[in-house]
């Protein structure tokens, strides 16, 4: 009954039309939330997704290419041929594209560019995407330290990024050699004037501090947009879990064919399922269990086991658990009825669990082989693998080992209580949990462990307060490198090693010493001490670097993968 009445809202959004009647409009079923539109607050796949056909950057990526990219806001991409790239390699010209409209017929100049970029800069939410361009442009990957104090110099950033005439000139704190492919993903521009008059940031220097790390609800723009996208927000229903996204008939490359994409969030798999069947989706991002009943459909085009630049899922351990009203650490004690703060802080206790992960049966059985197996962050491609790179394997004997020693033999004696949490739509992630919960229970009757699905904002609030023991989660390059996987598993100031409370010099050292080498053979040799130094410290559990499904009614045409996108581009697609 439930699965009938959300399929009736569904045609009621519609207003009743289906894809036979409605040849300009989309409907996208995805699993998954959107945080905030205010692109430097969020930082997680599905806003991002939608983001890109809403905000253009200076340069995109040309069609499924990873490293080829196109002019886009500025007509040029820099070169040192072309002389848009210093001969030190450090500072980048883009000249900007004019007659460019804002969606509210604002015209685009190269001070919209420059506020779009410092605003992202500067702003650094915690847990959001600002170290992106903080790494190269200031080198550094947050604008506070660890007691939370500002350390930024506002005038060194106003310095890194101006305006010279009609061109945009960014001078980075060293040679970055992504940093182009990272601009092209996350260097949104939106309109300043616009901006300000919602009540953002003035772009002053006498106010910065003041929208420095706000909470989401403390933006303007976070149910708001103004960028020069080929699609503009026509409507969000936060409570619906539904998104409306209309045409741009002024995009400067054209309008798109397509004049409403309508999409909406469906964390039940077998309802995605039934929605695309029915008719009621066009495209819809379908777990690989409904690819045996779907394959040879007269009505849908699978898009399968296409190439990703991800690790998921990974099981990550927080060495110092906030313990304040957390209902995931029982009696908060080792009493067997609860764990303490520092719980996994212990290396063997946590060896103990990397050992009781049955990494093939996930692979084979759960994965159905859609994946490559995981032995560090980064997939196979961005680091060049071989013998020396050391690697966990399923093991309840030597697992048992390791928990014996935990805690002087405590562990073992007393046994433990507390709580996994994976996100809500996470289904190989609930998965993943299963397996190490069940694994784990029966070395020891003493073990016990409970998982807990909870939604996509309570997790990422969770994570960044440290409340959660144990946590499944997996990350999506913002660019195809492996900085973009070694930094925010291992380095300390990265994302997830930041949530785990760890940190470890050496590797720190070793990262940032890899990103800025330009011979490929020793910039593998620099991560393989890295991986290598992470199996050691035993703070993650990898599991695979799984592929791409999107599933499509056979009328979607113009559909082009980039796993950059971390969604899908809409401006090339139509329907017949």
């Amino acid at each position: 009954m439930k699965k009938l009445l959300f399929l009736l809202s569904v045609l009621l959004l519609i207003g009743g039309c289906t894809k036979q009647t409605a040849p300009d409009t989309l409907l996208v079923a995805h699993k998954g939330e959107m945080e905030s539109l205010d692109p430097v607050y969020s930082y997680d796949g599905i806003t991002h997704g939608m983001l890109i056909n809403v905000y253009d950057t200076l340069l995109k990526f040309n069609g499924s290419s990873l490293t080829e990219l196109l002019p886009s806001l500025s007509t040029q991409v820099p070169t040192k041929e072309n002389g848009l790239i210093s001969k030190d390699g450090r500072t980048y010209t883009f000249p900007i594209r004019q007659g460019v409209k804002f969606h509210d017929g604002r015209e685009l100049t190269p001070e919209d560019v420059r506020y779009s970029i410092l605003r992202f800069l500067l702003s650094d939410i915690s847990g959001g995407p600002s170290s992106l361009l903080l790494e190269p442009i200031l080198g550094v990957s947050s604008t506070r330290n660890e007691k939370g104090e500002i350390v930024v110099d506002y005038k060194e950033a106003a310095n890194a990024v101006r305006v010279e005439g009609d061109k945009v000139v960014i001078t980075l704190k060293r040679p970055f050699a992504p940093f182009l492919y990272i601009l092209a993903r996350w260097g949104y521009v939106m309109s300043k004037s616009w901006a300000v008059e919602q009540g953002a940031w003035d772009g002053t220097e006498a106010t910065w501090k003041k929208f420095n790390n706000f909470a989401k609800e403390a933006t303007p723009l976070f149910k708001i947009t103004n960028g020069t996208g080929p699609f503009k927000i026509a409507r969000w229903d936060i409570a619906a879990k539904r998104l409306t996204l209309a045409a741009n008939e002024d995009y400067f490359a054209g309008a798109p064919a397509l004049k409403t994409i309508l999409m909406m969030t469906v964390d039940e798999p077998s309802t995605l399922r039934l929605m695309l069947e029915s008719g009621d989706a066009d495209v819809a991002e379908l777990s690989p269990k409904f690819i045996s009943q779907l394959k040879g459909s007269s009505t849908i085009d699978l898009y399968d086991n296409l190439p990703r630049l991800r690790t998921d899922p990974v099981i990550f351990f927080t060495r110092h658990i906030n313990m304040d009203a957390n209902p995931d650490v029982g009696s908060g004690k080792l009493d067997g009825q609860g764990i303490p703060s520092d719980f996994f802080a212990d290396k063997d206790l946590r060896k103990g669990f990397i050992y009781a992960f049955d990494y093939e049966a996930f692979l084979n059985e759960s994965m159905e082989g859609r994946a490559e197996m995981a032995i560090g962050p980064a997939p196979a491609g961005l680091v060049k693998y071989d013998k020396d790179f050391k690697h966990y394997a399923f093991d309840l004997k030597k697992a048992e080992e390791h928990f014996k020693k935990a805690w002087g033999g405590q562990v073992w004696e007393k046994g433990f209580k507390f709580t996994i949490t994976y996100n809500t739509g996470g289904e190989m992630r609930q998965i993943a949990s299963e397996i190490l919960k069940r694994n784990v229970e029966k070395l020891n009757p003493k073990f016990q462990i409970d998982l807990r699905g909870v939604t996509w904002p309570a997790f990422l609030e969770k994570t960044t307060r440290r409340q959660m023991p144990m946590w499944a989660r997996g990350w999506v390059a913002d660019y195809a490198d492996a900085h973009n996987f070694y930094f925010p598993f291992l380095h300390s100031h990265g994302r997830y090693a930041i949530s785990q409370g760890y940190n470890n010099p050496q590797a720190d050292a070793l990262i940032e010493k890899a990103v800025v080498e330009t011979d490929g053979n020793k910039r593998n040799a620099l991560y393989k001490r890295v991986h290598n130094l992470a199996y050691e410290d035993a703070m993650q559990i990898y599991t695979v670097h799984p592929t791409g499904l999107w599933a499509m009614n056979k009328s979607v045409k113009g559909f082009v993968d980039n796993p950059v996108y971390m969604g899908i581009y809409f401006y090339p697609m139509y329907k017949e």
